[in-house]
C-alpha cells in the first residue's frame, strides 16, 4: 500500500509519521518550494500530545516548547473569571505545550525526513487534479520548480491535507464558495518579553468585542531574562455579511494603526502592558477569522480530507492543530486495521466527522472562551463579586463541556488506548 499525502503542514506531516509507524508506505507533496517554520504561537492539547508522544516526539517537543502550567480567563480589567491547571499539573499523563507553530511543524518535518527519508517529501508540487479507479488513484501536480510541468503520481489512496483552500474539497463541493468570515480580525505576534506569573501561564482576557491572548512559547530565557512571548488580539471589525478586507493568509503582515485602537485603553491587566508588548513586536500578522460549514462527507472512494481541508475552524480553544493530529492517528489506525482502502477511509470519516463538525459549530459561539463573553455581557464594567455575575456551575459547564466535546477531558486522555 502506498498513500499519497497532499500538504506538508502539521496534519500532513503527522499523517506521514502515523502511517510510517503502522508500516504503511507514504509520500508527502507540498506546494511551497520548501517546508518552512512559519507562524506564531499555538497550544497543543494533551489528547494530541498523547499521539505525538506515542510517535516518539516528546523529547524533541520539550526542547522547543513550554509545558503549559495554567490557563486563566479574565475580563478586560484583569479580574479572574476562571482558572484551570493544564497538562501534567492537571493530572494528565502527558503535558500541554505552548509552542511556536513553525517549531512544531519543524519537529514533525525533521522526524519525517529521518524516518521516511528525504525522497518521500516533495516540495514545489501543487495538486491540480486527480482521478481514481478500482486499483488506485492518480494525482496530478504542477511542478513549480520546473516551470509548472505536469507530474503524475500513483497510489492506493490520496489524503488531502491541503488546507482551508483545499483543491480536493473544492472538486467535490464546487459550489461551496470561499471560507465564511465572522467579521473578526485576528492579529498575532511574538517578541522577547519578561515572563509573567509562573512563567508557564496562559491568559485570555477581554470580552465579545475584543479578546487578548498571552503566553510564552520558548523555554530558554535570553541573557536579559526574557522569553519569546506570544500574543493575539481578536476584534470585531464588521458584521460578517461582507467578505474579509483581505484574503486569508497566515503570512500577511498586520498594521499597527489598524490594531492599536482595539487595545489602547481597552485592557487593564496586572500581568503585562499589551500596548507596549505589541509596539515592541517587530513584525506581526493578521488573519480574518474564517471557517467553513461542516460537510456531510469527507471520503470519496480512495480520496479523503484531513485537517483544515476537512474541518477548518476558528482558532478557539487551542484545537485546530490538535484535531489534525487526531485525524492523522485515526486514519493510520483505520488503514492498518481494514481489509481494503475504501472501507478504511470511510471508517476514518465515521470516527472523526461528527465530532469535528460539532467543534466547528461550538467554536463559532466562542468555545470555552464563552466564560468571559458571559461575564462581559452581564458585567461590562467589571464586578465586585464574581458569584453575583455567574455561578461556578455555569462557568464550569462551559469549560468542562468543551473539553469533553473536543476529547481532552482528563478521563478520556488518560484512558488506555
Amino acid at each position: 500500500m502506498t498513500i499519497l499525502i497532499a500538504g506538508g503542514g502539521i496534519g500532513g506531516l503527522a499523517t506521514a509519521l502515523s502511517l510510517h509507524q503502522k508500516g504503511i508506505d507514504c509520500e508527502v507533496f507540498e506546494r511551497s518550494s520548501e517546508i518552512r517554520e512559519l507562524g506564531v504561537g499555538i497550544n497543543t492539547l494533551p489528547h494530541a500530545i498523547k499521539e505525538l508522544a506515542d510517535l516518539g516526539l516528546l523529547e524533541a517537543l520539550d526542547k522547543v516548547a513550554i509545558r503549559t502550567y495554567e490557563l486563566i480567563y479574565q475580563n478586560r480589567f484583569g479580574q479572574e473569571v476562571w482558572r484551570d491547571l493544564r497538562g501534567l499539573d492537571a493530572g494528565f499523563d502527558v503535558p500541554q505545550f505552548s509552542i511556536h507553530r513553525g517549531r512544531l511543524q519543524g519537529v514533525l518535518h525533521q522526524a519525517v525526513l529521518e524516518r521516511l527519508g528525504a525522497d518521500k517529501v516533495h516540495t514545489g508540487l501543487e495538486l491540480k487534479d486527480l482521478s481514481q479507479g478500482d486499483d488506485g488513484v492518480t494525482a496530478v501536480f504542477a511542478d513549480h520548480g520546473n516551470g509548472g510541468a505536469i507530474v503524475e503520481r500513483r497510489g492506493d489512496a490520496l489524503i488531502a491535507a491541503d488546507g482551508i483552500h483545499s483543491m480536493v474539497r473544492a472538486k467535490h463541493y464546487p459550489d461551496e464558495g470561499p471560507p465564511a468570515w465572522n467579521g473578526i480580525l485576528l492579529w498575532r505576534g511574538a517578541t522577547p518579553w519578561k515572563p509573567f506569573l509562573t512563567g508557564r501561564s496562559m491568559v485570555i482576557a477581554g470580552g465579545m468585542e475584543a479578546k487578548l491572548v498571552l503566553y510564552p512559547i520558548s523555554n530558554e530565557p535570553g541573557d536579559d531574562g526574557t522569553v519569546l512571548m506570544n500574543w493575539a488580539v481578536a476584534a470585531k471589525i464588521a458584521d460578517g455579511s461582507d467578505p474579509p478586507p483581505r484574503r486569508e493568509d497566515w503570512s500577511r503582515e498586520g498594521r499597527l494603526d489598524e490594531l492599536l485602537p482595539f487595545v489602547e485603553d481597552k485592557f487593564s491587566l496586572d500581568v503585562l502592558d499589551p500596548v507596549e508588548l505589541i509596539k515592541a513586536t517587530e513584525t506581526f500578522y493578521e488573519y480574518p477569522m474564517c471557517d467553513r460549514d461542516p460537510i456531510p462527507q469527507w471520503t470519496f472512494g480512495r480520496v479523503t480530507l484531513l485537517g483544515d481541508a476537512a474541518h477548518p475552524m476558528y482558532p478557539v480553544g487551542s484545537n485546530g492543530a490538535s484535531q489534525a493530529v487526531l485525524d492523522a492517528r485515526s486514519l493510520a489506525d483505520k488503514l492498518a486495521g481494514a481489509g481494503d482502502v475504501e472501507t478504511a477511509l470511510k471508517a476514518y470519516e465515521a470516527d472523526r466527522l461528527a465530532t469535528t463538525s460539532e467543534i466547528v459549530r461550538t467554536n463559532r459561539s466562542g468555545g470555552p472562551e464563552r466564560v468571559i463573553d458571559m461575564v462581559n455581557q452581564r458585567a461590562p464594567d467589571g464586578f465586585d463579586k464574581l458569584s453575583d455575575v455567574a455561578t461556578h456551575e455555569e462557568l464550569e459547564g462551559v469549560v468542562k463541556g468543551y473539553s469533553q466535546l473536543a476529547g481532552f477531558a482528563r478521563e478520556d486522555v488518560n484512558a488506555p488506548r
